[in-house]
């Protein structure tokens, strides 16, 4: 064990502010087709309020699918949606017309102190989610 590896063992490591750097809503488009990320994808997040949606954040993906800090800090608690625009990934130019142009994730932020992390992951004719870390 090297001495750097000892002093940041136990209670030293417990000390360091993680919570500060896993707090916030991203996400992560995948393409299991091409085996990918999906670069160039608007995302766009949304929070339920009294009076319907409102946009909080929007980003694009980056070069290797993620849209990394659409919130920074602590999320409000409450309804969240994430929109994906997938007309704007090139990966499924040879679908013509996408089955789905755009897909909808709703989830719950029930603790603004924990990262929630909630990425898709597609193909031309299939989607799927998760609650990543």
């Amino acid at each position: 064990m090297t001495r750097i590896t000892t002093l940041l063992s136990g209670a030293a490591l417990a000390a360091l502010p993680f919570a500060a750097i896993a707090e916030g809503i991203s996400t992560h488009v995948l393409d299991v087709t091409n085996g990918v990320g999906a670069g160039g994808v608007p995302v766009t997040l949304e929070m339920e309020g009294p009076d319907g949606w409102t946009e909080v954040a929007s980003a694009t993906t980056e070069d290797n699918g993620r849209a990394n800090g659409l919130v920074e800090g602590e999320a409000d608690e409450g309804l969240y949606r994430l929109t994906f625009d997938m007309t704007g990934y090139d990966g499924f130019s040879d679908v013509d017309p996408l089955f789905f142009p755009e897909i909808s994730v709703s989830f719950r932020v029930d603790d603004g102190s924990q990262h929630y992390h909630v990425p898709i992951v597609v193909s031309p004719y299939n989607y799927s989610t998760y609650r990543g870390n």
